[in-house]
């Protein structure tokens, strides 16, 4: 029996190898988001923690801490916003990155059901010419066999 073989099969290939490779900076792309909040998260808790540090201060020594950190604050609150701007872009480049592996997976999962619809045709094919070929052998040994008799 002939092997199976399908002409867009490396077509198939190629689309999987590109889907685990968007896979892949997907799951980079990931990861650099989570870090970005992380940092985002820090530099809120460090803000948190600083202010209660203050109030827990008295009199003039919170009065000073007070006025130095407002006059601070906003080099903190600029670094936020960058970190923030950042975790939009990387937030955005992975909606993108989602919407290439389902594209590619839809057509990908196309191309294996044309595949299995070959196959299957293929099978079919091959059992009809595997049958016929049974059927002449019979064919001919019975005719061979009345031939003999006759």
């Amino acid at each position: 029996m002939k092997k199976f073989s399908w002409r867009l099969q490396r077509l198939l290939d190629i689309k999987l190898k590109q889907e685990e490779a968007i896979r892949m900076e997907l799951v980079a792309v990931t990861e650099q988001a989570v870090g970005v909040r992380s940092r985002i998260m820090m530099e809120k808790a460090a803000l948190r923690q600083m202010l209660a540090d203050i109030e827990a201060l008295r009199g003039e020594e919170r009065l000073e801490k007070q006025e130095f950190f407002l006059r601070y604050v906003h080099i903190s609150d600029e670094k936020i916003a960058r970190l923030q701007e950042e975790l939009a872009v990387l937030e955005k480049l992975r909606r993108e990155k989602i919407q290439e592996i389902l594209k590619i997976r839809k057509f990908r999962r196309g191309l294996e059901k044309l595949r299995e619809k070959a196959r299957v045709e293929f099978i079919r094919d091959q059992e009809r010419l595997e049958q016929n070929q049974l059927d002449d052998r019979t064919s001919t040994s019975y005719a061979r066999k009345i031939l003999q008799h006759a």
